[in-house]
C-alpha cells in the first residue's frame, strides 16, 4: 500500500462549510505527505444500491455507472477523510446511496468471507469523519455517526477520529472560526503522519 489520502464530499453543495473543512482536513493530510484525491459525490453519475446481488459472487456491481472506478480507487487507499452536513438528523441522500452502493465489499467481507484486505492492512486504514449542523442538540450526530461507522467497517477503515461542528446555523460562514479551519488542518495532517508511519 501506499500513502494516499481520499476525500469524501458528501454535501450537495460543492463550495459550501463541508467543502471548506474538507479541504484543510486535506490540506493538512498533503502537508504530512500524503497524496491526496478528492471525490465529490454530487458530481457522480450513478444510480442507488438495487440490491441485484450481482456482486454476492463478483468483485464489482452489474451496475456500469462512476462508482465502478470507486470501487478501485477505495481499494487502493490508505485512509479516508468523510465530510457531509447532518440532514433531517441523518446522512444526505445522495451520500447514502454513494455509500450504500458499497455493498460489493460488504458481500466480500461478510457473506463470501473473502476480505479486499488482509487483517494487517484494514489496520493501516483509518478514517477521519467530519460533520457539521446547523442545530445546536445533543442528538444531532448520533445518527449520521452509526451510519458512517457502519460504512467504515464495511471498506474495512477504522473509525479513528472526528470533528463534529454544530450551531452552523449561528455561526453561518465556517471561514469566520479560523480556530475550527485550524482544529480540520490538524486533523488532517494527524490522519496523514499515521498513514506516513504505517507505511515505513
Amino acid at each position: 500500500m501506499g500513502r494516499k489520502i481520499i476525500g469524501v464530499l458528501g454535501s450537495p453543495l460543492t463550495e459550501g462549510n463541508t467543502a471548506i473543512l474538507l479541504e484543510r482536513a486535506l490540506a493538512g493530510a498533503k502537508d504530512a505527505g500524503c497524496e491526496i484525491e478528492k471525490v465529490v459525490v454530487a458530481n457522480l453519475d450513478f444510480q442507488a444500491c438495487n440490491e441485484m446481488l450481482f456482486c454476492r459472487e463478483h468483485d464489482t456491481c452489474i451496475m456500469d455507472d462512476d462508482m465502478q472506478p470507486q470501487y478501485q480507487k477505495f481499494r487502493e487507499m490508505d485512509s479516508l477523510i468523510l465530510a457531509t452536513p447532518v440532514m433531517t438528523m441523518g446522512i444526505p441522500g445522495r451520500l447514502k446511496s454513494f455509500m450504500d452502493r458499497f455493498q460489493v465489499f460488504f458481500m466480500a467481507k461478510y457473506m463470501r468471507k473473502s476480505p479486499f484486505f488482509t487483517r494487517e492492512e484494514a489496520q493501516r486504514r483509518n478514517g477521519l469523519f467530519i460533520c457539521i449542523s446547523g442545530m445546536k442538540v445533543p442528538e444531532v450526530f448520533v445518527g449520521v455517526k452509526l451510519s458512517v461507522q457502519a460504512f467504515f467497517d464495511i471498506i474495512d477503515c477504522n473509525y479513528q477520529d472526528e470533528l463534529l461542528i454544530n450551531d452552523m446555523d449561528t455561526i453561518r460562514d465556517i471561514r469566520t472560526r479560523p480556530e475550527i479551519l485550524d482544529a480540520a488542518y490538524k486533523k488532517g495532517f494527524a490522519l496523514g503522519k499515521t498513514v506516513i508511519a504505517s507505511n515505513q
